[in-house]
């Protein structure tokens, strides 16, 4: 049940971060004027979407808390870097985001990290 949880806690943060970076392409740039700021920060805050990826990030914390009841945070925490892999694969396809392989090299690296990690229990 403890990996269930720590997947929870991936999927929950992945969905939040792409639905925000889908909404903010379509809201647009983030105005100059403090007024227009606050404005468009506010119209942002309940677009339903966004709202969606901010309640995502709320149960994606109680996943967490029930994956602390299972393992060490030493354990757990780097499956954590895996929402970085997802994010970047998800962008790519979603966003048209560049596959460099300074990109690649890091991914690799985590995926290394969470391997030689997870052989520590």
């Amino acid at each position: 049940m403890g990996y269930f949880y720590i997947f929870g806690t991936i999927f929950f943060t992945v969905y939040g971060q792409i639905v925000l970076k889908w909404r903010m392409n379509d809201m647009g740039s983030l105005p100059e004027g403090t007024m227009d700021k606050v404005i468009f920060l506010i119209k942002v805050l309940f677009d339903p979407w966004v709202f969606s990826g901010f309640f995502a990030a709320f149960i994606a914390s109680f996943f967490w808390m029930a994956a602390m009841t299972k393992f060490d945070i030493s354990y757990a925490y780097p499956f954590m870097s895996s929402a970085f892999v997802l994010v970047f694969l998800i962008s790519v396809v979603l966003f048209n985001e560049a596959v460099t392989w300074h990109k690649v090299a890091g991914l690799l690296l985590i995926v290394a990290g969470i391997i030689v990690t997870s052989r520590s229990i």
